[in-house]
């Protein structure tokens, strides 16, 4: 199918507590590779077979979390239209423009709150650096590959009130699909919804909660279940906090680990998972089967997985 209008995650801003700690973390540990700083102390990182010039931005603040979550769009048009859809909707709030350059090596950018209080920007241009193999006559990976060597950011998952609200921005306005959903025991009320904008099991996923504004985690997404297994020694060997895993998750299917930066940010890198095409019926999980819903393999809920976010 033809991907249009909102073509894929663009870059996630990560608020680190001890910027050279989490450079270091963001580097060696999962492997991405610094493109760029900028005056306000940001620093801009890609995985090696993205496009463009970054993916990942570090921010040095008092408390770790998401700044903002970005998405590149097809056109300048589609941009245009998208935020006047968005302005003129009840659904976004604190809506603005924002000028070409600052956000380093990316035009102008349409930011909005959604319903639970995130804040997500859309954009259409941005530098292009290359994926590290090249375009003609490419290797399949390329030399001087680090740490757990994802080769791209994926998606985040994110906590709020409203996903009720949320969902109908993304579907009706954004054009995302809802690939899967968690709801209760009326089989309606939504506990988690997973969104996808191209042929991804998801792009973005929520998940219900008392807190607004909150990031479960960042994903980079690894080639195989070998990569995975790979990444958990890379945890052991360099005393990272492992959070759950190795492990399968229900949902979306995806062979799975999940671990923390040193600021406390929960980072996930995964494989797997399905081909997804509009036409293919949503998945639906009931409370009932949570467990065997986020982790497949033994069933049960992890209470601290659930809760502690950023």
């Amino acid at each position: 199918m033809a991907v249009t209008g909102v073509l894929r995650p663009g870059h996630i801003v990560l608020r680190v507590l001890d910027l050279d700690e989490a450079i270091r973390h963001y580097t060696h540990v999962i492997g991405l590779f610094e493109t760029g700083r900028d005056e306000q102390g940001r620093v801009f990182f890609k995985a090696w077979d993205e496009n463009d010039h970054h993916s990942v931005v570090l921010r040095e603040a008092d408390s770790a979390g998401m700044d903002y979550f970005g998405w590149k769009v097809d056109s300048e048009k589609t941009l245009d239209e998208l935020a006047a859809k968005l302005e003129a909707s009840p659904l976004a709030r604190d809506t603005l423009w924002l000028a070409p350059g600052e956000h380093l090596a990316t035009g102008r950018r349409f930011q909005f709150t959604i319903p639970t209080g995130h804040r997500f920007e859309l954009y259409a241009t941005k530098e292009a650096l290359g994926c590290m193999t090249g375009y003609e006559n490419p290797d399949p990976w390329p030399d001087g590959l680090r740490g757990m060597a994802p080769s791209r950011f994926d998606h985040a998952l994110l906590y709020g009130r409203d996903i009720d609200s949320t969902l109908e921005l993304f579907r009706d306005i954004l054009g995302f699909d809802l690939t899967e959903r968690v709801v209760g025991p009326d089989g309606e009320f939504l506990i988690g919804i997973f969104l996808a904008c191209s042929n991804k099991a998801h792009d973005v996923a929520f998940i219900r909660s008392e807190q607004d504004d909150r990031l479960h985690h960042a994903s980079f997404i690894l080639g195989g279940w070998h990569e995975v297994l790979q990444a958990a020694d890379i945890i052991s060997k360099r005393n990272v906090s492992l959070d759950i895993g190795p492990t399968r998750h229900g949902i979306t299917r995806g062979e799975t680990i999940y671990f923390f930066d040193p600021s406390g940010n929960r980072n996930e890198v995964f494989a797997g998972g399905y081909i997804w095409y509009p036409d293919r019926p949503t998945i639906t999980w009931h409370d009932r089967e949570i467990g065997r819903a986020i982790f497949y393999h033994d069933r049960k809920l992890n209470e601290a997985f659930l809760n502690v976010t950023t």
